[in-house]
């Protein structure tokens, strides 16, 4: 019976010994697990965020041709930004999407070209863009230049944007 008993303390030790290197070998198969999750978790963020700023980014471009094309409109048809002399005492108001400039300004004027700066509301007030005209006087030969800035963000917010982050993309056009 001595030696069952040898025999039983051994199978003990050995059941022992094994129960710890299945735990310590769970432990690293637990913590592998567990930095893949992080990383991919943390990549799936990182997915999204350049999902989120692309769409951003895409208003705020279609803000700027959006004002563009209703600055092209304004200048062409409705002969908006003719230079006249003496230089005017406000600026035109260009009106997009039937909403009038939030701001216009009189940038600069001299006897060849004049300047004019505005700010318009896009999309019902959801998006704004600031857009520039270069307008030569007809008789220099020279060429108009249209600048616009989109923004994805509204009107108010450009004004005092505080901590917003927000897009702006640019497109120009020039004719003569």
């Amino acid at each position: 019976m001595a030696i069952k008993n040898r025999n039983s303390a051994r199978e003990i030790r050995r059941a022992d010994s094994s129960r710890g290197f299945a735990l310590f070998v769970a432990i690293i198969f637990m913590s592998v697990m567990l930095v893949f999750g992080i990383t991919l978790s943390s990549l799936g963020y990182k997915q999204q965020i350049l999902a989120s700023s692309a769409i951003e980014s895409q208003n705020a471009f279609y803000a700027a041709d959006a004002a563009l094309e209703c600055l092209l409109y304004a200048d062409q048809k409705l002969n908006l930004f003719v230079h006249t002399t003496p230089v005017p005492s406000s600026a035109p108001s260009l009106t997009c999407d039937g909403v009038g400039a939030v701001s216009s300004s009189i940038d600069s004027w001299n006897a060849n070209q004049w300047v004019v700066s505005e700010r318009v509301s896009i999309d019902s007030g959801r998006l704004c863009a600031d857009v520039t005209i270069y307008k030569p006087d007809p008789s220099a030969g020279l060429r108009t230049y249209l600048f616009s800035r989109g923004y994805n963000i509204p009107c108010a917010t450009i004004a005092n944007p505080g901590k917003v982050r927000f897009m702006s993309r640019g497109i120009n056009a020039s004719y003569q």
